[in-house]
């Protein structure tokens, strides 16, 4: 017995020795990848043209990447098309590298179950959510539509007596919320008289002219208009009053309509990157959403500060799948 205690002991002695010599073998590693950050120009992907939401947001974050010195050197690249798809296509080039990066949507996941694209948010990294963005319905101020209880009186006498414009995109965030809003108060999503337009700009123009009748868009289109005297917002999407300057307008819930949705709107990295990558950026975004900078622009936006690291953006996005999923289902568009 004296013997077998003093073999177990030492083989006990040899085994902590050898996992000691793999620790410090490993530890140059660990290291390295803790202290991961870019060496070359950082590529901020844009899957759309300069000007609408995704492109404002990269372009803040790479100004406060320079101003603040949180990444040395970075340019943001529109790679519009496809509904995002051509930018996507081109992030999903870099597996494994941390130095692209891409803004990133619901979009993202409609894409997938409308079979517009092979490409699912699991064949990327996701990084983050920076912020939500609410969907309002609005009116010219000439419109006979005078408030959102009557918008529900004309449907429910005519679902094809009121269109509605948005864009950029069949299945967007702007079509989720119409289609929630027809399927809570009784009228078929897939009956509704939508017209899709290129870019926010003609879709609201057209609303403005009188040739569509509400317009489906973000706060930050409509609320400065509305408090000149040129249109008026009927409800937003979110589950309460927002504060701020959003705190004037009523909420879809406030009036008994069950539309409650954001928009989200972040960055994902390819495939493949590395714990010390994934970490670089972790850090990294969470420094800019603290700025002073980052803060005035999102109040100045209309966006809502809605921050997650990129393991809880991971199971956000598996959520959010299967919601998403539901709706384009109801609106007649889901094939995935």
């Amino acid at each position: 017995m004296a013997i077998q205690g003093k073999v177990r002991a030492a083989v006990t002695s040899t085994i902590s020795f050898l996992a000691m010599l793999a620790l410090a073998a490993s530890a140059p590693d660990v290291a390295h990848a803790q202290q991961w950050k870019p060496v070359k120009p950082v590529e901020i992907v844009v899957g759309s043209a300069p000007g609408g939401s995704p492109d404002v947001m990269a372009r803040l974050v790479q100004t406060i990447f320079q101003s603040s010195g949180l990444v040395a050197s970075s340019a943001v690249i529109n790679k519009p098309g496809g509904a995002n798809t051509v930018g996507w296509a081109y992030l999903n080039q870099y597996s494994g590298n941390g130095h692209y990066i891409a803004t990133y949507s619901p979009t993202l996941l409609g894409n997938r179950i409308m079979g517009i694209t092979e490409l699912s948010y699991t064949d990327f990294t996701p990084l983050n959510i920076l912020a939500r963005e609410y969907v309002v319905f609005g009116v010219r101020a000439e419109s006979p539509i005078t408030s959102l209880k009557d918008l529900i009186a004309r449907l429910k006498k005519d679902s094809q007596s009121v269109s509605f414009a948005f864009a950029t995109a069949r299945g967007n965030h702007n079509h989720i919320v119409l289609g929630m809003f027809l399927k809570s108060i009784g009228i078929d999503p897939k009956v509704a008289k939508a017209v899709v337009y290129p870019g926010g700009g003609p879709a609201l123009t057209a609303v403005l002219g009188g040739h569509v009748d509400v317009y489906v868009a973000s706060p930050r289109s409509l609320l400065p208009l509305q408090q000149e005297g040129r249109a008026r917002i009927l409800a937003m999407s979110s589950a309460q009053r927002q504060p701020g300057a959003l705190a004037e307008l009523s909420t879809f819930r406030d009036q008994g309509v069950d539309a409650v949705f954001f928009t989200w709107r972040g960055f994902m990295g390819p495939r493949g990157l590395k714990a010390g990558e994934i970490g670089f950026w972790d850090a990294t975004f969470s420094r800019l959403t603290q700025s002073e900078e980052w803060k005035k622009d999102t109040e100045k936006q209309f966006w809502n500060a809605d921050f997650l690291l990129s393991a809880e953006t991971r199971k956000h996005l598996d959520r959010e799948n299967e919601l998403v999923r539901g709706i384009l289902t109801d609106l007649g568009l889901a094939k995935q």
